[in-house]
């Protein structure tokens, strides 16, 4: 989708992205992380985040709860209404880029088809893959909002892993494994990487 012939990007800030980062000491970037609902991706995010947030760090969890209620609330989980969910959020993880922020979204994702969709609007230099790996009947055993149960009894169509595929990424930055890691590991795990790629002081 390209903007009107009437819109113009604005590249003469007077604020640039380069003096934010430096005022917070960080790289901005987005990570970007996929799994199965249920995998454990928000839950660790909003950890990270606030490990991050504690040590200074300007630090935002993107995900469901605050997208699809809000800028997203009029989108379904069709295949199109997927892709244009991903292409918001992907729009505006790169607004906080600019702003100097390092950016954890947490979303099912479900292809890479999808992803690299994202990566692309974002940019490929300020985009990470995260894998949060768990199993479908893991994730259908967890089931703390009652979706698995609803789909298996198809009371829900198009959910990822049963009657939709989700397309396993062949090369993320990392992969936390909540099925023999402790959500506390898995957060320690990825904000020392996050840490190790973003943090300059």
């Amino acid at each position: 989708m390209s903007a009107p012939d009437n819109i113009f990007p604005m590249h003469d800030q007077l604020v640039t992205r380069q003096e934010r980062e430096s005022l917070a000491s960080q790289r901005a970037h987005a990570y970007w992380m996929c799994g199965l609902s249920g995998s454990g991706k928000s839950t660790i995010a909003k950890r990270v985040e606030r490990r991050l947030f504690a040590d200074g760090h300007r630090v935002i969890v993107l995900d469901g709860d605050n997208i699809r209620s809000g800028i997203n609330s009029n989108l379904g989980f069709s295949t199109e209404d997927r892709a244009e969910n991903i292409r918001r959020v992907a729009e505006v993880s790169k607004l906080f880029i600019s702003a100097g922020f390092i950016v954890i979204v947490s979303f099912i994702s479900p292809t890479q088809e999808i992803r690299d969709l994202a990566r692309d609007i974002i940019g490929s230099d300020d985009f990470s893959e995260i894998y949060v790996h768990a199993t479908f009947e893991t994730c259908a055993s967890r089931d703390v909002k009652g979706l698995y149960a609803k789909a298996i009894a198809g009371e829900i169509k198009n959910f990822t892993g049963l009657d939709s595929p989700f397309d396993i990424p062949s090369s993320p930055l990392i992969t936390l494994d909540t099925e023999n890691q402790s959500v506390d590991q898995c957060a320690a795990e990825l904000t020392a990487v996050i840490k190790s790629t973003s943090i300059t002081r």
